[in-house]
């Protein structure tokens, strides 16, 4: 089979979408540029939260497939499948699948762990063998809300990708721009990228996107609510024209209707299960507990036989956790935005293998990270918005396992918890604990901490970073000292500066 005859190169010309152009042209990773009407729309009347109605297709769908054999895929892709001990579609792929790799513009729901990657990542690659990129002009771009995200959606499509002889490039903030850049002016067929740091390199003249003819946008409701829609519209609209959109998400609220309205044409949709998405294998956990016993109910959940991640709400509060908890003898680490990307990422390794088994995570984690057997995730606080409850919750029970998720709730936050639960459409079972209670134990594998202080080695040490300021000054004084020894070799006399 022949994938660059069947699959004709997009046009190079700029995608033109209905309405002003958001801005096409980006300062700092932020576009610039008059906004649109809808944009200020947008900003004078805030987005309404809760599910929208999803389009209906004018033309019908595909029929789903009970095997990747029926699919009309590279035999390499297939092979490569095989191998990776991935025998038989999950519901989102088989019903997706059909249709993408037809060139169908395709709306995705499903839950965090439905399969979601491999259907969106295997029609974006069958439709892009075959074909070679230039420097700086990639052929496929895969946009994710997270740098972690990013890694994973790289990890997982890397073998198939290397099946078909397809180079991909990873593009976020927190390392080295540079490098990035280099990667894409050797040439890069598929770009996996975080909004920010694309639009950097889009500003900077290192990637231009009028050659991408199959974009995707994969958990595109998360992107809408950090603030990334202005510069996901600004992106999408300098694709090449007639390009192939699909959005993938475990979540539709109505701030991704704007893109769904914008970008996709005619759009096949599924919907694996409702965005509250109860999932059979979870089980659902409130734990009232009282201010004066929370902490050391913590360490004991902490100090269970096998891992937890336990999600906090700030940064500060992860590496204060930390800190108590490594005293205690529970092999505790933090992973948040504060660290840089190579100690997230060694962050995570630690925790895969063992080394650290309580994960204290903000949000960062809430999606992208995957983790193989993870039965237990913790909220130490309720969390704010149902869906961030949903997320956090979906780094268990992945792919038909079974999990646990539980939330700590003291007395003043049961009111709130309750309407959190509910908009989640989520039915807990509560129960009142304390340390050491049969029932913490029974729920969540509590054990009483060793008291024996433990380290965990810096996943990272990296060299403080010298203020430009400083570096600054310094080149100055060394300038001002070479003019002072020429000076004395010429017997001119010695600048008046440099006599303080």
């Amino acid at each position: 089979m022949n994938s660059s005859s069947r699959f004709p190169q997009q046009g190079s010309r700029s995608r033109s979408a209905a309405g002003s152009r958001s801005g096409g042209s980006f300062h700092g990773g932020r576009p610039v540029g008059g906004r649109s009407a809808a944009d200020r729309r947008s900003r004078q009347k805030p987005s309404v939260q809760g599910e929208f109605a999803l389009p209906t297709s004018t033309t019908p769908a595909l029929p789903a497939v009970e095997s990747f054999d029926e699919l009309d895929m590279p035999g390499a892709l297939l092979a490569t499948l095989t191998r990776q001990g991935v025998t038989s579609p999950f519901p989102i792929q088989a019903a997706t699948l059909p249709n993408s790799l037809a060139g169908r513009d395709v709306l995705g729901r499903g839950r965090t762990g439905s399969g979601k990657t491999l259907a969106f990542g295997l029609a974006l690659l069958a439709r892009t063998a075959g074909r070679k990129a230039e420097p700086g002009r990639p052929l496929a771009l895969v946009l994710v809300p997270t740098r972690e995200l990013a890694q994973q959606v790289t990890e997982a499509l890397t073998p198939y990708a290397h099946a078909v002889r397809l180079r991909l490039a990873t593009v976020v903030g927190g390392v080295s721009i540079g490098r990035q850049a280099q990667a894409l002016s050797r040439g890069a067929e598929v770009v996996v990228a975080t909004p920010g740091r694309l639009a950097d390199l889009v500003q900077r003249g290192d990637c231009r996107l009028d050659g991408v003819g199959t974009t995707v946008l994969d958990e595109a409701d998360q992107m809408a609510d950090v603030g990334f829609l202005p510069q996901v519209i600004a992106l999408l609209d300098q694709v090449a024209e007639g390009c192939q959109t699909m959005l993938f998400s475990a979540t539709l609220d109505r701030n991704v209707d704007r893109l769904v309205r914008r970008f996709l044409k005619d759009p096949v949709t599924h919907s694996v299960d409702p965005s509250a998405g109860a999932v059979s294998t979870m089980e659902h956990h409130v734990l009232h507990v009282h201010s004066s016993d929370k902490a050391a109910t913590i360490a004991h959940i902490a100090s269970r036989d096998g891992g937890v991640i336990m999600f906090t709400d700030t940064k500060y509060g992860a590496d204060r956790l930390v800190r108590d908890l490594l005293a205690n003898g529970v092999k505790a680490a933090a992973l948040h935005g504060g660290k840089s990307q190579p100690q997230r990422t060694r962050t995570l390794e630690q925790f895969r293998n063992g080394q650290v088994t309580a994960l204290i995570a903000t949000n960062v984690a809430a999606r992208g990270i995957h983790v193989d057997g993870l039965d237990l995730v913790v909220n130490l606080d309720p969390p704010a918005d149902h869906k961030d409850y949903l997320h956090r919750g979906g780094r268990t029970a992945r792919a038909g396992e079974s999990g646990t998720v539980v939330t700590l709730v003291l007395p003043d936050q049961r009111r709130e918890t309750a309407r959190m639960m509910t908009t989640a459409a989520i039915t807990p079972v509560t129960t009142r604990v304390s340390a050491g209670d049969e029932e913490l134990a029974r729920i969540t594998g509590a054990r009483v901490p060793t008291g024996i202080p433990t380290v965990i080695a810096d996943p990272v040490v990296e060299r403080p970073r010298r203020s430009t300021s400083t570096s600054r000054n310094r080149r100055r004084r060394a300038s001002r000292a070479a003019r002072a020894v020429a000076g004395s070799r010429t017997g001119m006399p010695e600048p008046t500066a440099l006599a303080g």
